[in-house]
Formats: C-alpha cells, sequence, structure tokens
C-alpha cells in the first residue's frame, strides 16, 4: 500500500510538471482537447480589445507627439513583465545571447517600424478604420509567401481578400467625406509632411499614409521573422523577449533625435492634471502586451489554429464596436457597412484557410510504416 501511495504521489508531481512545462513553452499535448475552450477565447478578446482601446487613449491627446518615446517605455515594461514571470517559472524562454541577438536585430528594427506605424495610423484614424485596414496586412503576407515560400491562394480565399478590400473602401469612403467636410486637421499636416508628392495626397487623411506603411511594414516583419525563425529556433516567448529588448535601444535613439525633449513639449504630452494617470496607461498597455502574447499561446493551445482564426475574424467585430462605444466614433451606415463586410471576409478567410490545410493534410502519403508483424 506504502508503495502505491508512493507511486500515485510520484504521477501527480509529473503531472504538474507536465503542466507547468506546457505553460511556459507554449507546447499543445493530446489532453489540451480536455481544457475549457471558453476561457482563453475570451481572454484572448478581452486582451486584444483592452490593448486597442489604451493605445487609443493613450495617443489621443491633443499635442500628443512622442510616440516613440511612448514604444520605448512600453517595451521596457513589457521586458520587465516577462522577464519577472520567468524568473517565477511561469514561462520560460532563453537566457540573452549576443550572438542571437545580432541575428535577431533586424527584426527588431522592422518591429520598430510597425508599431511606430500603427501608433501614428491609430492616433489618426478611428478605431474600426484602423481594424478594417488592418486586413489588408493578410493579403500583402500572403502573396509573399506565394513569392518567396511557394505559397498558394486558393479561390476561396481569393474571394475573401476581394472582400477585405471592399471594406477598407467603404471605411475610407465614409471616413475621409466625413473629414474633408468637418476639416479634419490631419488633412493640413498632410498637406505639409507630403509636400512634394501630387497634390491630391494632400487632402487626404494622413492617417491612411501611415496604416499603409504599418500594412507593409508588418507584412514585411512577418515575412522576414518567419524566415529568421528556421534560423534561431525561436519560441513564441524568445521572440517576444528579443523583440521587446532590443527595441528599446533603436526606439530610445530614435526619440532622442527626432521627438523634441523640451521641458514645454514634455508638459503638452504628459499635462499635470492627466499625467499619473496617463503614465499608468502606458504602463498598463506595455503589460497588455505580454496577455496579447499568452492568450494567444493560450488559444491556439486550448483549441486549434483553426478556432484561433475563427476567433480572430470575430474578434474584428467587437474591436470595432468599442471604439464606436469608449471614444465615440461615428456610427453611420458607411461605417457599419464596412465593418460587417470586413467581419465576413475574415469569415470566409478561416474557412479558406481551414479547407486549404485539410486539403494539403489528405495531399501527403501515409509515412507511418504498416508492417506485419509474426512472432
Amino acid at each position: 500500500m506504502a508503495d502505491q501511495g508512493s507511486s500515485k504521489h510520484s504521477r501527480e508531481e509529473d503531472d504538474v510538471v507536465e503542466m507547468k512545462k506546457a505553460l511556459a513553452t507554449g507546447s499543445s499535448n493530446s489532453q489540451a482537447a480536455a481544457v475549457s475552450t471558453v476561457a482563453p477565447i475570451v481572454c484572448y478578446c478581452f486582451a486584444s480589445i483592452l490593448m486597442t482601446v489604451v493605445n487609443k487613449f493613450v495617443v489621443s491627446g491633443t499635442h500628443f507627439n512622442m510616440n516613440f518615446l511612448l514604444l520605448c517605455m512600453q517595451s521596457s515594461v513589457c521586458v520587465a513583465c516577462v522577464f519577472t514571470v520567468k524568473k517565477l517559472g511561469v514561462i520560460s524562454f532563453r537566457d540573452f545571447d549576443m550572438k542571437d541577438a545580432k541575428a535577431w536585430f533586424p527584426i527588431s528594427v522592422l518591429l520598430v517600424g510597425v508599431i511606430y506605424t500603427g501608433s501614428k495610423s491609430l492616433q489618426y484614424l478611428s478605431i474600426p478604420v484602423y481594424t478594417i485596414f488592418k486586413n489588408l496586412t493578410i493579403i500583402l503576407i500572403a502573396y509573399g509567401e506565394v513569392i518567396w515560400f511557394g505559397g498558394r491562394v486558393t479561390a476561396l480565399t481569393l474571394v475573401s481578400f476581394i472582400l477585405m478590400v471592399v471594406s477598407s473602401v467603404i471605411a475610407a469612403w465614409a471616413d475621409i467625406s466625413d473629414a474633408l467636410v468637418v476639416g479634419d486637421p490631419a488633412v493640413a499636416e498632410a498637406a505639409s509632411a507630403l509636400a512634394t508628392v501630387s497634390g491630391v495626397v494632400s487632402k487626404m487623411n494622413v492617417g491612411y499614409f501611415w496604416m499603409f506603411l504599418n500594412c507593409a511594414t508588418s507584412a514585411a516583419y512577418v515575412l522576414t521573422m518567419r524566415k529568421r525563425i528556421k534560423l534561431t529556433g525561436f519560441s513564441d516567448w524568445d521572440t517576444m523577449f528579443y523583440n521587446n529588448l532590443l527595441s528599446i535601444p533603436v526606439l530610445a535613439v530614435a526619440s532622442i533625435i527626432a521627438e523634441d525633449w523640451g521641458y514645454e513639449n514634455l508638459t503638452r504630452n504628459f499635462p499635470p492634471e492627466t499625467r499619473n494617470f496617463l503614465l499608468f496607461a502606458i504602463a498598463f498597455s506595455g503589460a497588455a502586451a505580454v496577455g496579447i502574447s499568452y492568450t494567444t499561446a493560450w488559444c491556439i493551445r486550448a483549441t486549434s489554429s483553426t478556432t484561433y482564426s475563427m476567433v480572430g475574424a470575430l474578434n474584428k467585430l467587437p474591436v470595432a464596436a468599442s471604439g464606436m462605444i469608449f471614444f465615440g466614433d461615428p456610427v453611420t451606415f458607411g461605417s457599419v457597412t464596412a465593418v460587417a463586410v470586413g467581419f465576413f471576409a475574415g469569415l470566409v478567410y478561416a474557412v479558406a484557410k481551414n479547407n486549404q490545410k485539410k486539403a494539403e493534410a489528405a495531399s501527403q502519403p501515409n509515412i507511418i510504416p504498416l508492417a506485419n508483424r509474426s512472432s
């Protein structure tokens, strides 16, 4: 009996170790199907909405112009949170290595471009429009994979791409027509910042300029990172740690060179009456980035990549609605139609990717050896 009790206790300890290992590394196992799928899906959606709303709040100040400083602070908080959680034994990732850092540094520079253009576009665009236009990144990534990785775009995937473009056109039409009528101040900035471009561009909202740059840099970042991960063998947490750590010096130098650190400008960006709350929001948004990474891994582990892609498509609706609720983004026929079409496009894309994976799996030869065993 004592041996049985000891054996049972040993098995329980092994189970705890395995669960902890799965949590730390983000790996999946055969018991993942038994995990409740509601909690990770809800947490992922909540973290995504929270991250978008907080970032929108931070950059929506009337005189806010220190985006590099903002992103440097967020990355610093993110690294501190990840390192602390590692010390507590909740997650695991490789220690800092200069060789890995040199190999990964170009990816971090691209990431700086992604998050900077994203923050600038979110500063000028409403959350629904920003969310809809992010779909265009999917198209660029898909055709980048066709060119560099031998990927394939199916007919149903192409239909989803067309719907994404249509939703973006509808959103831009509704947003720009309203901006030109009321005289959006961003139009004036576009005219001065893009003075060398044709006069037509000067009439557009500068947010779309940053949005298109964000889509292009995001696609380049994802495609380049896919190649580099194969060389370094990074896990999800390794990627997050090195991305944020290596982006800190780049963002700090960019802030010192390109941004005004004078007392008056700092006061305009961080007014005394809201300074403490604004700094808290910045720190919170940095910590929320860790939540996004963990809930993403949790959602994929507890469900499947297909379910995760479906959740990502469905999540666009509440994210867009959050802008209308918290920031008073206009609820017009054009904006609602654009969100609805973008929502449907995401669903079609998720279904198309699911069908493509099934077709590819069915075409793979059976590699399990089948042999008669005779005694």
